[in-house]
């Protein structure tokens, strides 16, 4: 038997609607873990000094790591939700590695999707990387799933046209874009408490949701040298030190870009407002002067459109 190939293990989510499982697309890593917390059991009956650990509890989670982000809506709006998802993982085989085998591996249980990050970097591919938690016990899987494969693409979402727009207050839809922008990062937390009590049956713990936040992270030049001829205006260090030393919310969207300088605002993907909570400048010798930007959600967001593949 073949060594087995890391695109041949792959994740699949339950669509309720289809009443069958999907794989989540354009997957390049994904990594499970098992996780059993132990006491020692060893007392003064026991000649020596070694340890007798015994199984008190266990726990699993999964992470993906994509290169779609269309389906981004749906997935900010399940987190809001506290919505559970159906996973399986398991061998793969035809020509799209998508079709599931039934291996003697293969389990699948219910997980919330606490931890998703999202990032639009410069001249790179957007991607996305996800986190679930399990919610109880793992079943084997007995008989091959039914499973729709989905279509392969072969296009993708470039960074530089997905922006962030920020406003000097918490009232105005912003309008100005992040001025000289390299890298923008998205990241959305579900936390979780363990809910287990000793009416629960078994060892596996029962994760329960207890809250939402959510972060921006922006990296930008202090200054660049390109030629800005859209009408856009942008935001940039000046005015983020404005918005830090006021310590009040300002509005922001995250919206698809088009136009010259990539400043046109085009489908808002979500928005909401946010409080910087960091500036970092850095100017190294013989390096261009930049700055990172963290900016802390304060409130709910409002979960717009998918964005446009470009």
């Amino acid at each position: 038997m073949a060594t087995l190939k890391g695109q041949n293990f792959r994740i699949l989510t339950y669509d309720a609607v289809a009443s069958k499982f999907k794989c989540v697309g354009m997957a390049t890593n994904c990594t499970v873990n098992l996780t059993a917390n132990t006491d020692d059991a060893s007392t003064k009956d026991d000649i020596g000094g070694a340890q007798k650990p015994t199984v008190t509890n266990k726990s699993w989670q999964v992470s993906v790591e994509s290169l779609s982000v269309a389906d981004i809506a749906a997935i900010l709006t399940a987190i809001k939700n506290y919505q559970k998802f159906t996973l399986l993982w398991d061998e793969v085989a035809t020509s799209d590695n998508q079709t599931p085998v039934e291996a003697g591996f293969a389990r699948t249980g219910l997980a919330y999707l606490n931890d998703v990050t999202f990032n639009f970097n410069d001249r790179e591919n957007a991607s996305k990387s996800l986190q679930f938690t399990g919610v109880g016990q793992l079943a084997k899987v007995t008989s091959t799933p039914a499973f729709d494969p989905i279509a392969v693409s072969s296009t993708y979402t470039k960074g530089q046209f997905v922006r962030l727009f920020l406003g000097s207050d918490n009232t105005a839809t912003p309008a100005k874009v992040i001025a000289s922008a390299k890298s923008l990062s998205l990241h959305v937390s579900l936390s979780l408490e363990d809910a287990t009590t000793k009416d629960t049956d078994g060892n596996w713990q029962v994760q329960e949701p207890t809250g939402i936040s959510f972060d921006i992270s922006s990296n930008a030049l202090v200054r660049s040298g390109d030629v800005i001829t859209s009408t856009v205006q942008g935001q940039a260090l000046a005015d983020l030190m404005d918005v830090y030393e006021a310590s009040e919310p300002v509005k922001f969207q995250i919206a698809n870009v088009s136009g010259a300088n990539q400043r046109t605002k085009g489908t808002v993907i979500v928005e909401g407002s946010v409080v910087i909570t960091a500036l970092n400048i850095s100017a190294q010798n013989r390096q261009n002067a930049t700055y990172d930007a963290t900016l802390t959600g304060y409130g709910e967001y409002t979960v717009g459109e998918d964005p446009a593949e470009s």
